[in-house]
C-alpha cells in the first residue's frame, strides 16, 4: 500500500510514532502555502520561523531514511491544498492518504473535504492524533458538559489525571495556586540574563520569501534569525530556561519592564505551538528541577509555569473546539472601531503602548502581561473591533496560531465571547500598569492624574468604559466593587471622564499618536 502522508507547519514533531518504522512506500509531504502565510498578513518573522522549521525537519526525516516531497513556496504558489494532494495522489498512485489531526477548524473542514474527493478516486483516508498534548480535542466539552466554564477546575482536574505536582490526592505544598505570589514588578533584585540565541543564517529564504510575493511586514536584523527550528534547539532552550531564569519566573512572570524584552520567560512557546517539543516534557524537566533543588527552585516559580501550560494552554485548546465555529463571531460588546495607525507603527505617546508594540514589531513576541493587560487593555477600553484585533495578534507573533490567539484574544484579552473563558473583562487603569512597570515614570502622561490635560489614557477610558458598559455588566459580581467605587464620583467627575475619553476616541492617531 502507497501512503501520502500530510505535515501541516505546526505538527513538527520529530517524536511522533509516525516515524519510529521507515517504509518506502510512504511519502511525507511538507507544503509551504502562501494561503497560509498570508492570510492574515504576517511578520516575516512569524513566516520565517515556520519555513525554516519545516525545511530542517524535512531533512531530518530524509536523512533517517524516509521519503520526503518538499514543496517550496517558489513552487506551484496558485495551488490550493487540495489540487496539491490530489496531484501527488495521482502521479504517485496513492492507495492511502493520511493526516494528523489539525488544531485549525478551517484546516480540519479542509482536510475532511479533501477526504471525500480522493474517496471518488478509491483512495482511503486515516487521520491520527498529533500525540502532543495531555487532553483530546474534546475533552473539555465532555468535562463541563452544560456547567458554565472554569479553569481553576480544569487545570485540578488535569493535576490529578496527569499526576502533575501530586502527593497522593493532594497538591505538593498543600495548595494548588501560588498565584498571589506570582504578581512582583521587576525590583532589581535580581540580575537579568541575556536570552539564549540561536544564529540561523535565513537570508536565502528570505529572498524566496520577497520573491514569491507574500505580503509581509517586519524584518530579521542581518539575516540572524535567532527561534529554534529542532527539538535539540528547544531542548537546549528548556535547559536554559530551567538554569537560569525558572528560579524567579513565577515571582516576575507579571512584570512589565523597558529595559529587557525576556525578563524570565521562556520563549517556548513557538517550539511548542509548532510541536517541536511537547508539553509533557516540558512540564516534566522544569519540575525535575524543582525537585533536584527546592532551595534554588521553588514551588511557586514552578507552580506558576505548570499553570500556564496544563491549565492555560489545553483549557484554550478545549474552549476553541468546543465553541468553533460560533466563536470566531462573537462581539458581546459589538466594538466597530478600527485600530489605530500606531498599532503597526508604535509611534504613541503612551510609553507602555509604545514599548510593547515596537518590541512586537522588532522581535515578533511580547510576553502574556503585555499582550493581555497593554495592548489587549487599551483595545477593549478603546472599543477596538475584536476582528482586526484577531488578525493583529495572529499577524505579529511567531508563536500564534488560531487555536491559542483566538481564545486569549476574543475571549481573555476583549470579552467578546460574553464571559465563556473570563469571568469578568480584564480591564484596568493606569494604576495597574504604574503598579506593575516602569513605563509611568518617564511617560508623556501621568498616571495618578484623573482628569487632566497630562492624564493617562487608560484612567479616562476605564470609567468611561464602565459607565457606558454598566447595564450590560452590572450582573457580574466580579464588577460590583468597581461599580461601588463608580458610584461614589461626582457628576463633574464623571462628566469630565466621559468627555476625555470622548476626545480619545474622536481620532486615537491624532489624539495619542507622536
Amino acid at each position: 500500500m502507497i501512503r501520502l502522508r500530510l505535515i501541516l507547519g505546526d505538527q513538527l514533531n520529530t517524536q511522533h510514532s509516525w516515524f519510529n518504522t521507515i517504509d518506502d512506500q510512504t511519502y511525507y509531504l511538507f507544503a509551504e502555502m502562501s494561503q497560509e502565510a498570508a492570510s492574515p498578513e504576517q511578520h516575516l518573522q512569524k513566516i520565517v520561523a515556520f519555513f525554516n522549521a519545516m525545511r530542517t525537519m524535512s531533512d531530518t526525516l530524509r536523512a533517517r531514511g524516509h521519503k520526503v516531497i518538499y514543496q517550496p513556496i517558489s513552487e506551484h504558489p496558485e495551488r490550493s491544498l487540495q489540487e496539491r494532494i490530489q496531484a501527488l495522489a495521482l502521479e504517485f498512485k496513492i492507495d492511502q492518504f493520511e493526516y494528523q489531526l489539525p488544531d485549525d477548524y478551517r484546516l480540519d473542514q479542509e482536510l475532511l473535504g479533501i477526504a471525500e474527493t480522493l474517496k471518488a478516486l478509491g483512495i482511503s483516508t486515516s487521520h491520527y492524533d498529533t500525540e502532543h498534548f495531555y487532553t483530546h480535542r474534546y475533552e473539555l466539552k465532555e468535562f463541563f458538559g452544560e456547567k458554565s466554564l472554569l479553569m481553576e477546575r480544569f487545570y485540578r482536574a488535569m493535576r490529578k489525571k496527569h499526576h502533575v505536582l501530586m502527593a497522593g490526592e493532594k497538591p505538593v505544598g498543600g495548595q494548588w495556586n501560588f498565584d498571589r505570589e506570582n504578581r512582583k514588578s521587576y525590583d532589581h533584585k535580581v540580575p537579568l540574563k541575556d536570552p539564549l540565541a540561536f544564529h540561523h543564517d535565513v537570508r536565502a529564504l528570505c529572498n524566496e520569501i520577497d520573491k514569491s510575493g507574500i505580503p509581509h511586514f517586519g524584518s530579521i536584523v542581518d539575516y540572524d534569525f535567532n527561534w529554534p527550528k529542532t527539538y535539540e534547539e528547544a531542548t537546549l532552550m528548556l535547559v536554559y530556561f530551567c538554569e537560569e531564569l525558572l528560579p524567579h519566573f513565577g515571582t516576575y512572570q507579571d512584570a512589565l519592564y523597558s529595559q529587557h524584552q525576556f525578563l524570565f520567560h521562556s520563549r517556548m512557546s513557538f517550539a511548542m505551538n509548532a510541536k517541536i517539543i511537547g508539553p509533557c516534557e516540558v512540564i516534566d524537566k522544569v519540575i525535575e528541577s524543582y525537585k533536584k533543588d527546592p532551595s534554588r527552585v521553588s514551588l511557586p516559580q514552578v507552580e506558576g509555569f505548570v499553570r500556564q501550560i496544563l491549565g492555560w494552554r489545553e483549557f484554550m485548546r478545549g474552549v476553541y473546539w468546543k465553541e468553533m465555529p460560533r466563536y470566531k463571531s462573537l462581539n458581546y460588546f459589538n466594538h466597530k472601531r478600527p485600530l489605530p495607525n500606531f498599532y503597526w507603527t508604535g509611534k504613541t505617546k503612551m510609553r507602555c503602548v509604545a514599548h510593547a508594540i515596537k518590541q512586537t514589531m522588532e522581535d515578533a513576541y511580547a510576553h502574556h502581561i503585555q499582550r493581555l493587560m497593554v495592548t489587549g487593555n487599551f483595545g477593549l477600553l478603546a472599543e477596538l473591533d475584536p476582528d482586526a484585533l484577531d488578525r493583529w495578534y495572529l499577524g505579529v507573533y511567531t508563536d500564534a496560531i488560531e487555536w491559542v490567539e483566538l481564545t486569549n484574544t476574543r475571549g481573555m484579552s476583549q470579552y467578546a465571547d460574553g464571559g465563556i473563558i473570563a469571568t469578568k473583562p480584564y480591564i484596568s487603569s493606569a494604576n495597574y500598569i504604574d503598579k506593575m512597570s516602569d513605563y509611568c515614570k518617564t511617560c508623556h502622561f501621568s498616571p495618578k492624574e484623573k482628569t487632566g490635560e497630562k492624564t493617562c489614557p487608560f484612567n479616562a477610558l476605564y470609567w468611561n468604559f464602565l459607565i457606558k458598559k454598566r447595564e450590560v455588566l452590572k450582573g457580574n459580581q466580579r464588577m460590583s466593587m468597581m461599580y461601588r467605587i463608580l458610584d461614589k464620583k461626582s457628576t463633574s467627575e464623571l462628566k469630565a471622564y466621559t468627555e476625555k475619553a470622548e476626545e480619545l476616541l474622536a481620532d486615537l492617531d491624532r489624539t495619542l499618536g507622536e
